[in-house]
This record gives structure tokens, C-alpha cells and sequence, in this order.
């Protein structure tokens, strides 16, 4: 069994490439899923598909051809050619592949590093794999260490303090574009998660919010829960109210985008849009006085003030390093202790075996049958224990479930499952 991670992020892909590979319903998800999870080197998957990545974990018996199978599913989705897609894409595989979920969970490997958000993301993905039965044991061990390793992260650096995310990002722009102007009025567009983040931090900020969605009744049900300075405004009052409001955030799950440039008229004011949905809400134009900036646009920003967050962020690195390594050698002794017990268990069928083959030929008498039975289980015994003990300490190293297969094979051992707790959910990563 090997990890594989196909990756696409904001380090590696542009936003529009990103755009096609975002999956915007969970129908389009569990298609996918399905169709590399069907294949035959690829034993369990997980999308992972935020604006700020779309990544593929998996479980998987070979390697190349499981990457190729990935690759060309995502060539289908985006209908881009696969080696234009090989080109950008990372890949990962079993410690590298650990490594990066690690860092994904902890929110180092993020746009904005340390951001609140990725952990919840990524147990919402492995939910829905779980759920649907595209996800089982082995990606279950490894995705619950990650939140595992979130957790220590967190606690030993401090690194998610301060309610840090993309949405966050983007009002601190909008306030040091406005910071002389208390009390003014941003659009945010959407009910969902992100436009909730957006809407608490413009409130925190001193800004007024507008909020519009095309599900009223969801709306003012998200500005009485938050409370606050916030109005509702039906969604067929859009093309009015961002003709009339100076900013505007935009974060919701359409397909297509919803802002386009035939709804913008000129105004007597200059106006900021924060477009922080993939794929993006805002059609691609230029129109004097409007500056319209997207979650790439965003890495600018956070990186004029990184110099105490990469100080934690190396500290987060050297935690994640140490938490991948325990993480291979306490995977690895979960298959030692079945595989000394199937040897013992196989040495056991054998003596039975030919110790009754002995008695119905006539070479030992029937009632030595218990005494030559304890005497060769003792010899097996004997025999096993220097193996079995070198077998405890091959535990600890990174190949050890290499050698454990091998050994599995030769001897032809067959392992219990019936104690494997197979029953996941997904751990509190603090």
C-alpha cells in the first residue's frame, strides 16, 4: 500500500486552471470519486477542494498508474490535456504524501499560513468520502493523525491564534484602503461560511454590511445570528447596490460567475471588490475605477507582514517532520503484532496436521499425541522468537510495512481484520 497526494494549489496553479478543477457540488464530487476509487490500483480517495487548492489523497497499490488514473480524471473534468495538467501538478507519495497532508491540516502548507479554516475543510472532505465509501481504513489513519498533528501545532505555536483566514485577509486590505472612513458600507455577497467570515469581520472592522443572497430567508436568519450593523437585500437588487457601494466581497458556490461586466455602471467614486470564491464570482474585465482583487491577489498582501508568522511557521514545520515520522512508526507496529500471531497460528496448523498424519500412519502412538504436540509447538517457539523480536524493532522503521508484506507472502499468512477498529470519525485536532 502506498499515499499518493495529486495536487493543485495557489503555488503551483494559476486561478483560472484551478477554476476548472474545483468541484462545485457534491453530485460532481462522489462522480469523481468514483471513477478513480473504481479503478484497480487505487484502493480509497479523498477530494480536498477549497479556493485556495484541489487535491486528491489516496490509498493506493501502485503508484504511477493510480497518478495517471487521477491525472486523466481531472483531464475529463477540466478538459485540459493531461500533460498540461502533469506539468503543474505536485505530486506526493507515502512519507511526502504524509508530510503534506500534515502540513495541509496545520495550515502551513495555506495561502495564508496559520488560517482557521483548512482543518474544518478537510474534515468535511473526508466526511463525504467516508460517508459514501470511497474512504476506509488506510486514509482513515493517516487524515485523523493529521488532525492529530493540526492540534499540536496549534497548542505549541500559537500559529492559528487570531482567527486568521483568507476572509480575514481581505478585510484588512479593505481597511487599509478605507482607514480613514469609519462607519462605510460593504456589500458581501452570499449566506454560506465564507461570507459569514467576511460579514464578522467587516463588523469587527467598523464597516456596515449589506448583505445579499438569492436565499433571503437563509440571509436574515446569518445577520440575526451575527448581529450587528447589517441590512438585507434581495439578490435582484444586486446590479443596483454594487453600482452604489464603494466595497464588496463575493464569496459564493456558483459555477459560473454572477458579477459580470454589463451590470457595471460608472460612479463618482472609486470601488474595491474582494472576489474570494472558486470558481470566481466576478467576470474577468477592465472598467476604470473598479479594482477587483482575488484570492491570489491575496498572497501580496499577506506577505508585506510574514515575519513573525514564518518564525512560528518553522517551528510548525519541525513539529509536522517529527509527527510524520511517529506517525510511519506507530502505522508500522499496527501490523507487527497480527503478523507474529499468524505465524505462531500457522506454525500450530501444521504440528496439528502432521501430528495426526503421524498417529494414522502408526509412527507415534495416540496417547503422545498432547506431549509431541507441546513439544514441537515449543520448538516453533524457539525457532520464531528471534524473528519475532526482530520483526518488534523493524516496527520502528519507515520500511517496515515493506518488510511485513514480504514476509506475509512468502510464508503465506493470512491476517485477522476482526480486531481492526474500522469505525471512524473524524478527532477534535485540538
Amino acid at each position: 500500500m502506498h499515499y499518493l497526494i495529486v495536487s493543485f494549489t495557489h503555488k503551483n496553479t494559476e486561478i483560472a486552471l484551478r477554476e476548472k478543477l474545483a468541484f462545485n457540488s457534491d453530485l460532481e464530487k462522489e462522480s469523481f470519486l468514483k471513477k478513480v476509487v473504481d479503478y484497480m490500483y487505487i484502493n480509497e480517495a479523498v477530494v480536498l477542494s477549497t479556493c485556495n487548492r484541489v487535491e486528491v489523497i489516496a490509498s493506493v497499490k501502485d503508484t504511477l498508474k493510480a497518478r495517471a488514473t487521477i491525472l486523466d480524471a481531472f483531464c475529463k473534468k477540466s478538459t485540459f490535456y493531461c500533460d498540461e495538467l502533469a506539468k503543474v501538478a505536485d505530486i506526493y507519495e507515502d512519507e511526502n504524501a504524509i508530510f503534506h497532508l500534515f502540513s495541509v491540516a496545520s495550515s502551513i502548507d495555506s495561502l495564508v499560513v496559520g488560517e482557521t479554516q483548512i482543518v474544518g475543510q478537510l474534515k468535511d472532505a473526508y466526511k463525504f468520502a467516508l460517508d459514501k465509501g470511497y474512504c476506509s481504513t488506510k486514509l482513515s489513519r493517516a487524515i485523523n493523525y493529521s488532525f492529530k498533528c493540526a492540534g499540536v501545532v496549534r497548542n505549541e505555536t500559537t500559529l492559528g491564534s487570531g482567527s486568521v483566514s483568507v476572509a480575514s485577509t481581505a478585510v484588512a486590505k479593505a481597511k487599509q484602503i478605507f482607514q480613514n472612513l469609519n462607519g462605510i458600507k460593504a456589500v458581501v455577497v452570499g449566506a454560506g461560511e465564507m461570507s459569514e467570515l467576511c460579514a464578522r469581520h467587516l463588523l469587527k472592522n467598523n464597516f456596515g454590511v449589506i448583505l445579499v443572497s438569492r436565499d433571503v430567508k437563509k440571509a436574515n436568519i446569518l445577520a440575526e445570528t451575527i448581529g450587528g450593523n447589517i441590512e438585507v437585500r434581495a439578490y435582484s437588487d444586486l446590479t443596483a447596490t454594487l453600482n452604489s457601494v464603494p466595497l464588496l466581497f463575493t464569496a459564493t458556490s456558483a459555477p459560473y460567475p454572477i458579477i459580470k461586466q454589463e451590470m457595471i455602471e460608472y460612479c463618482e467614486f472609486e470601488r474595491f471588490w474582494f472576489d474570494i470564491a472558486i470558481p470566481r464570482d466576478i467576470e474577468e474585465f477592465e472598467f476604470d475605477g473598479v479594482k477587483v482583487y482575488s484570492v491570489d491577489d491575496l498572497k501580496e498582501i499577506v506577505d508585506e507582514n510574514m515575519a513573525e508568522r514564518a518564525r512560528k511557521a518553522k517551528q510548525a514545520y519541525k513539529i509536522v517532520k517529527n509527527m510524520t515520522s511517529s506517525y510511519f512508526k506507530w502505522l508500522n507496529t499496527l501490523g507487527v503484532e497480527p503478523l507474529i500471531k499468524a505465524m505462531y497460528e500457522k506454525g500450530d496448523l501444521i504440528i496439528s496436521k502432521k501430528v495426526d498424519e503421524a498417529i494414522k500412519k502408526g509412527f507415534i502412538d495416540k496417547e503422545q499425541k498432547d506431549n509431541i504436540h507441546k513439544l514441537c509447538h515449543s520448538i516453533i517457539s524457539n525457532y520464531l522468537f528471534d524473528a519475532s523480536k526482530e520483526l518488534r524493532n523493524i516496527s520502528s522503521e519507515q520500511n517496515g510495512d515493506m518488510i511485513f508484506e514480504t514476509i506475509q507472502r512468502l510464508f503465506d499468512l493470512k491476517l485477522s481484520n476482526k480486531d481492526e477498529d474500522t469505525n471512524y470519525k473524524c478527532m477534535k485536532s485540538d
